[in-house]
């Protein structure tokens, strides 16, 4: 017992889970038989491998980034698994940061900003079942406490806590997920490590499940969603999924009741935002799973032939496919409008005398209520919910083509998400095609183009037979402008012999350009002043103002 302890303690796998354990036999696969491009790796990812093997530890990149690699695709991560520790692997690094509880692994970060790229490292993990596990009764929040000097620990169901006991390659082999996600590959010798038959279940297009997978499933609900997540990935490729490891999925989708639900929200995000959201729904439906996973993760399963949230979730794919970056408040901001414009127009409703909210009030309302009926507080409160909103709220900002929203509107941080979601609004119908692409060519355009399309649009929007509207802004070079126009023909120009009386009101009496030649070219036109009509009666004289002077004066 006291060894046992102490083995724990140090990190090290208890003796009779490792004899127990089938590790596979291992096979080291040179590279004119998997047929890897090593161009393919990134050369980050070999720094690490390098750095870490100069240090004199074992080091190989893993997981998805070598099945990517025998398929000849170029992985978009890679990832490194490594004998040393964290605590050692964060030392060889000058940006390396340790994260996680559940699992430790370490974050080593090159470039700054949005170019940044993270090259995740994980230590070789001991194969332990749950017997040789420490048991808490609750969860990851009620058992924090216990959890906190814990290195591997499982909750009743048998699900596992913690998992931070070290071993070698083999073992970490057998507590991955899947084989063609259980193969490592050392760059500078260019051999693969095989330990489950991950080669031949890549060449086979077989996605099977190491082990047994209920037990796999119940240690780890969520790799029931990694499980539809890789089949609809791969189904590209001609992949299916082992008989063995799509039987279980249904009667273990209740497990995931007891996953947190931010852990269950990041799930549904990689499953909609990989680039195979449509293929993802349907292998969902397909497998049985389209109910019962996460509440908002349904909903957009039962919206997705909606035309709107259809053309989100295909936009995204191509986004994904074409390496441009995809934000999930903007898919989410899609799935929710339904429920944002259903509430939205039911305030906007008179009801009896009273006076109805204005649009933005009354969407904001509805923008809350979407919240608390289908977010809930996972993400709806953070940063995601905040770009949803700014999403939403823009919409009724693009109605109003005059003036200077048009300019403060363009300059918005989101002004590209809230122009997409117009775009497919118009896709479907739901607005003008026509106000989508005056936004786009707005957008795009210079300052002097802009104020051309506002005026024009002031034109239109102005009533028939109204004098009241603004007068277009006359620029240098249009056909109307002084500077094209002889004086005698410019109307804002007056004769010197014009009639003093005539009617002050007249637009002849409008302040001329005082650069401009008056009427024979000697020099500058005069300006001439507006008249105040006096009252009747009032005399000549006075202080000018309109004033009649005193009587004598």
């Amino acid at each position: 017992m006291i060894k046992k302890f102490i083995d724990k303690l140090l990190g090290k796998a208890s003796g009779k889970s490792a004899k127990g354990a089938k590790f596979g036999k291992r096979e080291d696969v040179p590279a004119s038989v998997h047929g890897i491009n090593p161009k393919l790796v990134d050369q980050r990812a070999l720094d690490v491998v390098h750095t870490l093997k100069q240090a004199g530890f074992e080091a190989y990149v893993v997981g998805g980034a070598v099945r990517d690699l025998l398929l000849g695709l170029r992985p978009k991560d890679f990832d490194v698994a490594t004998s040393a520790t964290p605590e050692q692997v964060k030392n060889l690094f000058r940006r390396a940061f340790i994260i996680g509880r559940r699992f430790r692994i370490v974050h080593v970060v090159y470039g700054r900003g949005r170019e940044h790229e993270v090259i995740e490292v994980s230590t070789f993990r001991a194969y332990l079942d749950s017997a040789d596990a420490e048991q808490v009764s609750g969860n990851e929040r009620t058992s924090k406490g216990e959890l906190s000097t814990m290195k591997h620990a499982v909750d009743a169901s048998g699900r596992v806590l913690r998992d931070n006991v070290w071993g070698p390659i083999e073992q970490d082999a057998a507590r991955r997920d899947f084989s063609i996600n259980a193969m490592y590959y050392d760059p500078e010798t260019q051999v693969v490590v095989d330990f489950h038959h991950g080669i031949r279940d890549a060449q086979k297009k077989t996605l099977r499940m190491i082990g047994d997978a209920a037990t796999r499933y119940r240690e780890d609900p969520v790799r029931i969603i990694r499980a539809v997540r890789f089949g609809a990935k791969l189904a590209g490729l001609g992949f299916k999924m082992d008989a063995k490891t799509r039987e279980p999925l249904v009667a273990s989708r209740d497990l995931l009741r007891d996953v947190p639900q931010s852990r269950l929200f990041d799930e549904m995000l990689k499953l909609l935002q990989t680039g195979h959201a449509l293929a993802s729904i349907e292998s969902l439906k397909a497998n049985g799973l389209a109910k019962g996973i996460y509440p908002l993760l349904d909903l957009v399963v039962e919206r997705a032939e909606d035309p709107f949230v259809k053309l989100a979730l295909q936009d995204t794919d191509r986004r994904v496919g074409e390496g441009k970056p995809v934000a999930p408040s903007f898919l989410l901001a899609c799935v929710l409008w339904a429920d944002v414009r259903k509430a939205w127009e039911r305030r906007l409703q008179p009801r009896g005398n009273q006076r109805p909210p204005t649009p933005f009030a009354a969407l904001q309302d509805a923008v809350d209520e979407a919240f608390d009926a289908r977010i809930g507080d996972v993400s709806g409160r953070g940063k995601l919910g905040t770009d949803m909103r700014e999403i939403w709220m823009m919409q009724p900002r693009f109605d109003k083509r005059v003036g200077t929203g048009p300019f403060s509107l363009v300059d918005q941080p989101r002004f590209r998400a809230g122009f997409d979601f117009l775009r497919l609004r118009a896709q479907t119908g739901e607005v003008e095609e026509e106000l989508a692409h005056w936004w786009e060519t707005f957008s795009t355009a210079d300052d002097d183009h802009r104020e051309d399309m506002i005026d024009a649009q002031r034109k239109v929007a102005q009533p028939k037979g109204s004098g009241n509207g603004k007068v277009r802004r006359v620029k240098k070079g249009d056909a109307d402008h002084p500077a094209s126009l002889p004086a005698q023909d410019d109307p804002r120009f007056r004769s010197p012999q014009a009639d003093p009386d005539e009617d002050p009101l007249d637009p002849a009496d409008e302040q001329s350009d005082p650069q401009m030649p008056d009427a024979d070219g000697a020099g500058p036109a005069r300006k001439r002043r507006r008249r105040r009509r006096k009252p009747s009666g009032a005399g000549r004289g006075g202080d000018g103002g309109g004033t009649p002077s005193p009587a004598g004066d």
